[in-house]
């Protein structure tokens, strides 16, 4: 059921979202100390920058999870209000 509102009492998934970021960081970490250590400074740099995007991510999600139920609210808040009647 729509109720019009959608963008008001849209659900996010931020734990999703935090735990997709942070596998990214440790795995674009872990490829920046790899190539790095094999001396391809350019596919380094490339995961140095995917390194950076991931750890701005995660410091953005977890802002908006510390923020409470305005970001993410619980099982208990209904993803549309109730019809009326």
């Amino acid at each position: 059921m729509r109720s019009g509102n959608e963008p008001v009492t849209a659900r996010s998934p931020l734990r999703l979202r935090f735990w997709l970021s942070l596998w990214g960081l440790v795995w674009a970490a872990g490829g920046t100390a790899a190539f790095s250590l094999a001396g391809r400074p350019g596919w380094a740099a490339a995961c140095g920058v995917v390194a950076l995007l991931a750890a701005v991510d995660l410091v953005v999600v977890t802002r908006h999870i510390r923020q409470g139920p305005h970001y993410q609210p619980g099982r208990d808040v209904p993803p549309y209000e109730p019809p009326r009647g």
